[in-house]
């Protein structure tokens, strides 16, 4: 079981009571699309890591990029930058 709480537990009014603490709390739930690889296309040129602006995307065992859904909030910026289209916005089930 993770020790991680959900969005509903963060702080009212965006109070930051301490600091570095993002980790704590998985976010990624609160989006309506995410992203999906395509691991056949994906070249490895981690522009998709390199805007993630939550440092959501990782690098797997196999060096092919994975997705933290946990803390993904579904921006599109990772699809929007790659080059090859490896990754699509999908609706969240």
């Amino acid at each position: 079981m993770s020790n991680e709480k959900g969005w509903k537990e963060l702080p009212i009014g965006g109070r930051i009571l301490n600091p570095g603490n993002s980790k704590e709390f998985k976010t990624g739930d609160w989006r309506s699309k995410k992203p999906v690889v395509d691991k056949s296309k994906c070249t490895g040129c981690l522009l998709c890591r390199l805007y993630c602006p939550e440092n959501a995307i990782h690098i797997d065992k196999d060096g092919k990029i994975s997705i933290d859904y946990d803390h993904c909030k579904g921006c599109g910026i990772c699809s929007s930058v790659c080059p090859v289209k490896a990754i699509k916005m999908e609706e969240e089930k």
